[in-house]
């Protein structure tokens, strides 16, 4: 599996309060325990590893403390580190959760973009690397998080080599118009993301495709608005994920297919997505069809969801949640 896509250190910081500051209205979290995990694109790898996949993850990181713990984070996981590449001009991107009571309390970001111009980095050594290794792979996942790492250059290098090794390409996407992200096999934006791109596309465009609207409150605005939007792509297959509600798949010629939630509590959504994207492609390369990978997917999701933070899912987990045994 490769996944290409904007990376991330997630620091937890884990704690109790019992008292307010006198310093300002704020509580005083007294630490208990402080750990590190893979976020962003990482976590999708990580997502993908823990289920036994072997992974590549292609991505950029800052020549800082941050980038090195990093890898070091994924060395412990069994995720190589050699598509990741060091870019003296940016930061690694490095969020800092604070919790108490089970409860997030803050967070703290702290990323430096990507320096305009041409980007070394990309052009000198990851589209290299992907041309290299792309025979290696049965499927790709482009994690776009919205902090430069996808742009169009990259996104025409990948559907070059995705076509000509005849690989599925499957998106989480961050771009408000969808059709940057060219000819994929499925892309699995959230309800925020869809009602997103739907406005991003003209009324009267909207119209001409079936679209009744840019939200997806009712079932009949995500089976019309789902429809539309799919013939509006061109793309072979959209998967929106709805939080609480499930997910809805959409493919060419066929009807929406709904999928009910299967979580039995909702603690924690973030990180929901990267465990959906990589179980679901994880599915497409093992050979299943979309409405099999979309529900394996949805199982996925709803283990997730019960947990506090961006966590992988144990093969174990699935096979419980799912009701089934196997080898």
């Amino acid at each position: 599996m490769l996944v290409i896509g904007d990376v991330v250190l997630d620091q937890y910081i884990k704690g109790s309060v019992s008292r307010i500051s006198p310093e300002a209205p704020v509580p005083i979290v007294l630490q208990e325990e402080a750990f590190f995990t893979p976020g962003g694109a990482a976590n999708v790898a990580n997502n993908l590893a823990t289920l036994g996949a072997n992974v590549t993850l292609v991505s950029k990181i800052g020549d800082d403390i941050e980038g090195s713990i990093l890898k070091r984070e994924l060395g412990k996981r069994h995720i190589p580190t050699k598509g990741l590449f060091i870019d003296s001009n940016i930061h690694t991107i490095f969020k800092t959760r604070i919790i108490a009571q089970h409860q997030q309390i803050v967070r703290l970001d702290r990323e430096k973009p990507n320096s305009a111009g041409l980007d070394l980095v990309k052009e000198g050594k990851i589209l290299p690397f992907l041309r290299r290794h792309m025979k290696e792979f049965q499927a790709i996942i482009i994690s776009d998080y919205g902090k430069g790492l996808i742009d169009p250059r990259l996104l025409a290098q990948v559907h070059e080599l995705a076509a000509e090794y005849k690989l599925p390409v499957v998106v989480d996407p961050k771009l408000e118009d969808l059709r940057e992200y060219g000819q994929v096999s499925c892309i699995t934006p959230n309800k925020k993301e869809t009602e997103s791109a739907l406005k991003n596309i003209s009324e009267e465009t909207r119209k001409a495709f079936g679209i009744h609207s840019t939200k997806l409150d009712t079932k009949e605005d995500i089976e019309a608005n789902g429809c539309g939007l799919l013939k509006f792509l061109g793309i072979e297959s959209l998967l929106i994920t709805l939080g609480e509600h499930g997910m809805y798949l959409f493919e060419q010629n066929k009807k929406p297919l709904p999928i009910p939630t299967m979580a039995r509590q909702v603690f924690d959504v973030s990180g929901a997505g990267d465990t959906v994207i990589a179980v679901f492609a994880l599915c497409l390369a093992a050979g299943l069809d979309k409405p099999q990978a979309a529900k394996i997917a949805n199982y996925a999701a709803g283990v997730v969801v019960g947990k506090m933070g961006a966590v992988a899912i144990e093969l174990d987990e699935l096979k419980h949640a799912m009701g089934v045994s196997f080898k």
